[in-house]
């Protein structure tokens, strides 16, 4: 019966419904190692939440922003599947600004680009050495999966 009037008292004193106080002499009061501690600890948080943010506006700015778009004209020399890890579409196009009468280029750039997209690889795969116009967006960055060149076209058409 003792145990279970013990039982009983313990359960009156530690009331959870209850408060709990202490008594004044055990009161704790903040001190300045604590007030250090909390403010590092908060600068540490902001700073940390400040770099994640900056880390995804510079990566979307970097690797998604379109930084010009436009077409460009010429002969497609060369089209092909490379790459290692990620197999990417790579062509290669002759600009040419003066042609011979035999319609062949005499000054000419290099535009090198990227495709993305399987049905229009295949479409360029079969027109290679033909005069094209693509569309082009161009990027700021390259990411491993999209291409080696910042410029990603998403149209041709048979000039």
């Amino acid at each position: 019966m003792k145990s279970l009037y013990a039982f009983y008292t313990a359960s009156l004193i530690f009331d959870t419904n209850k408060p709990y106080t202490m008594k004044k002499d055990s009161v704790q009061l903040p001190s300045k190692w604590n007030n250090i501690k909390r403010k590092t600890k908060k600068i540490f948080y902001t700073v940390l939440l400040g770099l994640f943010i900056f880390g995804g506006i510079f990566s979307y700015w970097k690797y998604y922003f379109t930084y010009s778009e436009g077409y460009r004209a010429g002969l497609l020399q060369k089209f092909s599947n490379k790459g290692n890890i990620f197999k990417t579409y790579e062509g290669e196009m002759i600009l040419s600004s003066i042609s011979s009468n035999r319609n062949v280029p005499l000054a000419s750039e290099k535009f090198l680009f990227s495709v993305t997209s399987d049905k229009l690889a295949n479409l360029m795969d079969t027109i290679q050495g033909q005069m094209v116009i693509v569309h082009y967006h161009q990027k700021n960055g390259t990411l491993m999966w999209r291409g080696e060149s910042t410029y990603i076209v998403d149209n041709v058409k048979i000039k």
